[in-house]
């Protein structure tokens, strides 16, 4: 369940600076955490849109941060589009997956990409996530480097349509369970 409890979210300082902190907290047999999004205050067409994050540890963990198409109350998902800036498995500390989703483009055929570090892992320090976009392609990126880049002709060789020409808004949200990531939190500290 997504509260609006400070429990769940507050501004915080880490390090000095002024952070967003979204907790996740196990209640008994159920789980709150939060989810902010910008629907119908804020939504952007093309540009870069990013966020410095650090990610939680733990099965059934699943932050994102991604964009929705602004007419999702017209035009229903897929349809409407999806990017997914950011999406991690806890259970996966050390990768990251860039998606979208669209026309024809969902579950096990939406275009994605991972990007894994080596020797280090999302949740010991806070990274760059980020996408540019423009009308003919969205680039994804982890620490300014490039891992992804998917054009409207790739996705117009899938059979779907180039959705993301228009406005889209912004989600950040930290789940806990479900398709992505599994339904056992076992060993994951709330």
């Amino acid at each position: 369940t997504y509260t609006k409890q400070t429990k769940n979210i507050k501004l915080d300082l880490v390090d000095g600076l002024g952070c967003l902190k979204i907790t996740a907290r196990q209640e008994g047999n159920n789980f709150t955490s939060a989810r902010i999004k910008t629907m119908g205050l804020f939504s952007q067409k093309y540009g870069r849109f990013e966020a410095r994050m650090k990610m939680p540890y733990g099965p059934g963990i699943w932050p994102a941060f991604w964009l929705l198409g602004d007419n999702i109350e017209t035009t229903p998902w897929p349809t409407c589009g999806e990017i997914d800036i950011m999406e991690y498995k806890g259970q996966e500390p050390n990768r990251i997956h860039g998606t979208i989703h669209g026309h024809v483009l969902f579950g096990g055929n939406a275009i994605t990409q991972t990007f894994g570090f080596q020797n280090t892992r999302f949740d010991t320090d806070f990274n760059l996530f980020a996408v540019e976009w423009d009308e003919n392609s969205i680039d994804f990126f982890v620490n300014e480097t490039l891992y992804k880049r998917i054009t409207k002709e790739e996705v117009e060789m899938k059979g779907g349509t180039w959705v993301y020409n228009q406005p889209f808004f912004i989600i950040l949200n930290l789940a806990v369970c479900g398709n992505f990531v599994g339904t056992t939190v076992a060993g994951t500290v709330f």
